[in-house]
């Protein structure tokens, strides 16, 4: 069985799921080599993001793409779904997008693998405004930053949107720049006016790397040309803005933490003990 009972979306025989969540895991990470397998909790990690994909409201199935038989074997041991693709994909969207091709769902949700402590309602709200328009090609979530440094982290994406929640650009640089300091305001965009005011001005906010795509916009944005920002700046959602394609971005009062490094999954399984620890 499935975590949560989901059909195997491969299955032509059943109704076609609407939405298809799709994990992207590679076992040759550069800074953490195996880490979709690091034990967090007596469990592998891709399995925590699997679950937490899952639960999310909205969710018709779930896939991880991989292109190793580990993390295949890993998720078919849990009960997932899991599909192997091909060795040579440049990015993780590539990667779905070979998933993609195999299905016949109307929206596919690009959730990242290294994420395990993701919450659900952050997956949901990727999915609302593909719901809510269907002339939207292409979602993602952002959340206030309230830490300087990570305003000025190259590791923290950071995104500028305008005032429809649309976004402007995304950049590793602190953006955008305030030429004068006291110059911050409530963003009267903002879907939680209520959070605290932070140190930081409004409007400065963190990308969150959780993506919801048509399904047919997905494969025709995998073979698109990179562009000049994309890879200046290494964020391959650039490509989409410089082609002349709308990203809807979604404010949430959610953070996520990725994990990269051998002390991202320290603190990510002290986090996830002292959750255990109040539930």
């Amino acid at each position: 069985m499935h975590p949560v009972g989901f059909p195997d979306p491969f299955d032509r025989t059943l109704p076609p799921p609407q939405v298809v969540a799709v994990i992207p895991a590679r076992y040759d990470a550069t800074r953490l080599p195996g880490k979709s397998l690091a034990d967090i909790a007596g469990r592998p990690m891709i399995e925590h993001v699997y679950r937490r994909a899952a639960s999310a409201r909205g969710v018709d199935a779930v896939v991880v793409a991989t292109d190793d038989d580990r993390i295949a074997a890993a998720v078919k041991q849990f009960g997932g779904i899991a599909m192997m693709t091909r060795p040579t994909h440049r990015t993780g969207t590539d990667r779905i997008a070979e998933v993609a091709a195999n299905l016949s769902c109307e929206i596919v949700l690009n959730v990242q693998g290294d994420e395990p402590l993701i919450e659900p309602e952050i997956v949901e709200a990727v999915i609302a405004p593909l719901a809510s328009d269907p002339t939207l090609e292409m979602s993602t979530v952002c959340v206030a930053i309230s830490d300087r440094e990570d305003l000025a982290n190259p590791n923290v994406v950071k995104v500028v949107r305008d005032v429809k929640g649309d976004a402007l650009y995304f950049s590793r640089a602190p953006i955008p720049h305030f030429r004068d300091p006291g110059s911050g305001i409530r963003d009267p965009r903002s879907s939680n006016p209520t959070r605290p005011r932070s140190p930081i001005p409004d409007p400065c906010y963190k990308h969150i790397g959780l993506y919801g795509y048509r399904r047919t916009f997905l494969l025709k944005f995998a073979m698109l040309p990179q562009t000049p920002l994309e890879r200046t700046e290494s964020l391959e959602q650039l490509r989409a803005i410089e082609h002349g394609y709308r990203i809807h971005t979604v404010e949430t009062k959610y953070d996520s933490i990725g994990v990269d490094t051998p002390e991202d999954l320290e603190r990510v399984r002290r986090q996830l003990l002292a959750i255990t620890a109040r539930t």
